[in-house]
């Protein structure tokens, strides 16, 4: 093989020549090489190709069960594709160690250079797929990668952590709140001090959300386009269990986004037991942009969790998380890009609207779209405009990279790590901007479903609470007074309201049937009775405000008569909140996992009568 023959990879033979030139011209286009493009394009299979860059490198080409040697490292080995093999005996009795190669872009062109100048890479390297190095190197190192995932950020701050225990002081304060709440209906005086409490903290809670109900009336921020050469490479990651039914469906959505194949570093985190998932994955023959990572064995089972081992081996600037469910905006990749290009580097996260799909399947997700249109088209936009930390939903958050594991990833150990998330992003300095992009998403039509999916929440809310009130000097020092007070208004508010509301709202009514309430005898029962008539109507007609405006935003006017059974909704959250709390205190990390692929309707095609698929 002559030099001139090694001076540039080359693409295998076989391939269509209007594919060839394609692959060339999108590696002109994005700075990579064509086997890259081709590669990630689907057009060449990963097995094919190293068989024949083996042949043309004139290099072994190691098949499995790989032997790694002493040396390796998780996840460095990994990311750089280069691991110590086994030791070998050449032909005239020499002992030295052949490394486990698995090239991707320039590297192979450094190999062909090495190998065009005389240099003997098969006593030095083997070849091995990039996909076969990394399930070897996961088996080996299962142990290291369970504990980075749910260990990591515990390591670089204990404070932000669920898992560590609340302390003497938080149970000295619950134990005093318990009492208040047991105490209250016999005793007046503890009630008094209860409606104290929690008239402050609605209080803050309906005046956050009036703030930011107005900013959310200006338009959102439009960004130039990037120029395709400068676009960012961006990690996806979907932690998938026991999602088989919609395998096909989601990467049907995920092909559908408009960005370069090239640059998209897509990983999907199942559990080692989902042995259906990973059955419905390969069926599908995904191509080489598609990455299957088995979750090592380990606690907590949690969807946090399988982001954090997805996260140790992200290789784009930039990083989003989908849902299984999800069905993203073609263009939202880059809206994203556009945004972070001109935004400052401290907004580290970028939260797209969720939008509920499903909302011919019953009341539930009825309800459940006024919500989420209020939450993600009112309440998260405006927050973004105050400068108050921003509650993450738990899907289509955009982030860079660097910026997320600085601050250690997600809490393996919260059930609603997308809301401690958007804690820990503010007390770190950065700051969550909202996305003008819609995913769509499916909602629980059951009731048992829906049930089980608020708990978790809740739960999550509350671990969210006891986490960041650990250091409540600390909070104030990271934060501000301003924002701490946002803060405990928005996550205890979110607590608050439904728990109690519903007693206060009987109390309040009782009071007002006995006359007590509207015609109070003394400047005390006055003063109380102006200001729980005022929260009161504050806060229904600023829920109602959200709703309304989130309404007309997202198409759904015609849902407006079903707000009559809104009150029957909050019973149930309250009820959800309640639940929770006793989820809490006796399975505090464990994930209620909630069935995707049973929505039997679609806003965008009404025609379209989707039916449950078993596999």
């Amino acid at each position: 093989m002559s030099q001139s023959d090694l001076s540039e990879p080359r693409l295998p033979k076989g391939l269509a020549p209007e594919r060839l030139l394609a692959a060339v011209n999108v590696a002109a286009r994005h700075k990579t090489t064509p086997e890259q493009a081709a590669l990630k394009e689907g057009w060449i299979g990963e097995a094919d190709y190293y068989n024949r860059l083996s042949a043309w490198l004139d290099m072994p080409l190691l098949a499995a069960p790989l032997v790694i040697g002493p040396g390796a490292d998780f996840p460095h080995s990994i990311l750089s594709g280069l691991a110590p093999g086994p030791r070998w005996t050449g032909d005239r009795g020499a002992i030295g160690r052949r490394w486990i190669a698995a090239p991707v872009g320039t590297q192979i062109a450094h190999l062909a250079q090495l190998r065009a100048n005389g240099f003997a890479l098969e006593t030095q390297l083997a070849l091995a797929p990039p996909a076969l190095l990394r399930i070897s190197l996961m088996k080996r190192f299962a142990k290291d990668a369970a504990q980075h995932a749910s260990g990591a950020l515990s390591e670089i701050d204990a404070d932000f952590s669920a898992r560590t225990p609340v302390t003497k002081g938080q149970k000295a304060c619950l134990a005093l709140l318990a009492a208040l709440v047991l105490a209250s209906p016999l005793n007046a005086g503890a009630a008094n001090v209860l409606a104290l409490l929690f008239g402050a903290v609605l209080g803050v809670s309906i005046g956050l959300r009036l703030f930011a109900n107005a900013l959310s009336l200006a338009p959102p921020d439009k960004h130039p386009p990037v120029k395709e050469a400068d676009l960012p490479s961006v990690t996806i990651i979907v932690a998938l269990y026991k999602e088989a039914s919609v395998a096909a469906k989601l990467v049907a959505a995920l092909d559908a986004l408009d960005y370069p194949r090239v640059l998209l570093d897509i990983k999907f985190v199942i559990e080692i037991d989902d042995h259906a998932t990973r059955a419905a994955l390969d069926l599908l023959n995904l191509p080489a942009r598609y990455e299957i990572i088995v979750a090592p064995e380990g606690a907590p089972r949690t969807k946090p969790r399988a982001l954090n081992i997805g996260l140790a081996l992200a290789r784009g600037r930039h990083l989003v998380v989908y849902d299984a469910e999800d069905e993203p905006e073609p263009d939202q990749l880059r809206k994203a890009a556009a945004a972070f290009a001109a935004l400052p580097a401290h907004v580290a996260c970028l939260q797209a609207r969720l939008a509920i799909d499903n909302t011919g399947d019953g009341w539930l997700p009825k309800m459940f779209a006024v919500e989420y249109a209020a939450l993600f088209d009112v309440y998260n936009p405006g927050l973004s405009r105050l400068g108050a930390p921003v509650p993450l939903g738990g899907t289509s958050n955009h982030f860079r990279t660097k910026a997320l594991r600085r601050i250690g990833g997600w809490d393996a150990w919260n059930v609603t790590e997308d809301v401690d998330l958007g804690l820990r992003l503010a007390r770190n300095g950065y700051r969550v901007e909202a996305l003008d992009s819609t995913t769509h998403e499916e909602a629980p039509a059951s009731l048992k479903a829906w049930m089980g999916q608020r708990r978790r929440w809740f739960k999550g809310w509350m671990q969210t609470l006891l986490t960041h009130s650990r250091t409540p000097n600390r909070l104030r020092r990271e934060l501000g007074g301003a924002r701490t007070l946002a803060t405990l208004g928005l996550v205890a508010g979110a607590l608050t309201a439904p728990m109690l509301g519903p007693g206060f709202a009987i109390a309040l009514w009782e009071a007002a049937m006995r006359d007590e309430l509207l015609s109070p005898n003394a400047p005390m029962e006055l003063a109380a009775s102006t200001l729980w008539c005022a929260l009161w109507t504050l806060g229904i007609a600023c829920g109602l405000w959200s709703a309304a405006l989130g309404m007309r935003r997202r198409g759904l006017v015609g849902l407006a008569p079903w707000l009559f059974l809104l009150p029957a909704y909050w019973l149930l959250l309250s009820l959800a909140a309640w639940w929770a709390l006793i989820d809490l205190l006796t399975h505090p990390y464990y994930w209620a996992k909630t069935r995707h692929g049973l929505a039997r309707s679609s806003r965008r095609s009404p025609k379209i009568v989707r039916q449950s698929r078993k596999i």
